[in-house]
C-alpha cells in the first residue's frame, strides 16, 4: 500500500519549504499521521525517498518523539498530565478514572475508535493543574467528573472548546495543522488565562516596567540604566566592584 498522490505531493511541498529537505521531516511525519492515523511503514519509506535519507533514519526520528504514533489513534487523543504538580493536584485520580470509565489502558483506544487515552509528561501549564490535552489543546483545572464529561461529549460528537484555545477538531485534523496547513482557527479563544496574567497584573499595580537596555540619549558604551529603582539598585550592586582584600587578609590570619 502506498500513499495517495495528493499526500505525496504535499510531502514534497513540505520538504521544499526548507533549504535542506531533511529539515522538513517533522511536519512531514505529522502529515503522514493526518492521513494514515499513525506513522506507517509506507509513510516512513516515502519520507525517506523524498528527502534523500534512509528509512532507518526516518524511523529513528519517528520512534524518538512521543507525538508520533506507531499504533492507530482514535478520533481524539486525550492526554492526562501525570507529572509531579498535576499528579498531586489530582492528575493520577483523573487518569485512573478515565481508564475505568473508557475501559482502556495507557496508549489504548476505545472499541468505538473515538478516544485514545495516554498519560503525558509536563505540558508546561502547571498554573492550571491538573491539566489534560485533547489533540494538543489545553483543558485546564480538570477533575475526575469534568474529565468524564469531556470524553463523553467527545464520543457523541458534541462541540467542545478548549480552555485557552479554539473549538476542538479531530486528531487527524490537528495533525494536518502541525504539518503546516492551517485550519483557520488560530485566532479562536483567549491567548492566556487569568493564572498566566497574575504577574503582569502585579507589575501594573506596582508600576514596574521592563529595564531599559540603555538610558535615553546616552552615548554608546555608557552605563546602562533603568527607570525601575528596584532593578537599578540591583544592577548597581551587582556591577559595583568590591574590595575583598581586607577580608581576605583577615581570613588568612
Amino acid at each position: 500500500m502506498t500513499l495517495d498522490q495528493k499526500t505525496h505531493d504535499e510531502l514534497v511541498e513540505i520538504a521544499g519549504r526548507y533549504p535542506e529537505k531533511r529539515s522538513g521531516l517533522l511536519p512531514m511525519l505529522h502529515l503522514v499521521q493526518s492521513v494514515e492515523g499513525r506513522v506507517t511503514p509506507e509513510g516512513i519509506e516515502t519520507c525517506a525517498e523524498i528527502i534523500g535519507i534512509s528509512p532507518a533514519e526516518v524511523s529513528g526520528v519517528a520512534t524518538f518523539y512521543t507525538m508520533y504514533k506507531r499504533r492507530p489513534v482514535g478520533d481524539h487523543l486525550v492526554g492526562v498530565c501525570t507529572n509531579t504538580l498535576c499528579a498531586v493536584m489530582g492528575g493520577d485520580a483523573i487518569f485512573e478514572t478515565l481508564k475505568s470509565h473508557l475501559d482502556v489502558g495507557n496508549d489504548e483506544t476505545t472499541e468505538d475508535g473515538t478516544i485514545t487515552l495516554e498519560h503525558v509528561e509536563c505540558n508546561a501549564a502547571c498554573d492550571y493543574a491538573p491539566v489534560m490535552m485533547v489533540n494538543w489543546e489545553f483543558m485546564d483545572n480538570m477533575t475526575p467528573a469534568s474529565a468524564v464529561q469531556l470524553v463523553d461529549d467527545l464520543r457523541v460528537g458534541k462541540e467542545v472548546t478548549s480552555t485557552r484555545g479554539p473549538r476542538l477538531c479531530t486528531w487527524r485534523e490537528a495533525e494536518r495543522v502541525l504539518a503546516g496547513f492551517p485550519d483557520g482557527r488560530v485566532d479562536e479563544g483567549p491567548a492566556a488565562g487569568a493564572a498566566s496574567l497574575v504577574g503582569l497584573e502585579i507589575a501594573a499595580e506596582r508600576g514596574w516596567t521592563a529595564p531599559a537596555t540603555q538610558a535615553s540619549g546616552a552615548a554608546d558604551g555608557a552605563p546602562k540604566t533603568s527607570d525601575d529603582p528596584v532593578a537599578e539598585s540591583a544592577r548597581v550592586e551587582q556591577e559595583s566592584p568590591t574590595d575583598t582584600t581586607a577580608a581576605e587578609k583577615k581570613e588568612a590570619k
